[in-house]
């Protein structure tokens, strides 16, 4: 996995109808828009996969969901804490 300090750094802001928002850090690993963000992604988020059988990991472009039915939910916590490491 890249290491996550190369990330840090970049914040975000966002424009709509004339008024613009404060910065704020991003707290992903993977800038959007960034040359480097989909490729980033694909090497770092291929082998990942769900830690509890039931849940379900969708990902797509930039962007990974996490699907744990309601007879999960115990394991939320300990599915997000094995996406993060």
């Amino acid at each position: 996995m890249p290491d996550k300090v190369f990330f840090d750094g970049h914040s975000h802001c966002t424009k709509y109808s004339g008024e613009v928002s404060a910065y704020t850090d991003i707290q992903a690993n993977v800038i959007q828009g960034s040359g480097l963000g989909p490729a980033s992604y694909v090497v770092t988020a291929t082998d990942l996969r769900a830690k509890h059988e039931g849940n379900f990991l969708v990902k797509f472009a930039d962007d990974t969901n996490v699907i744990v039915p309601a007879e999960n939910s115990g394991t939320c916590i300990a599915e997000l804490t094995h996406i993060d490491d």
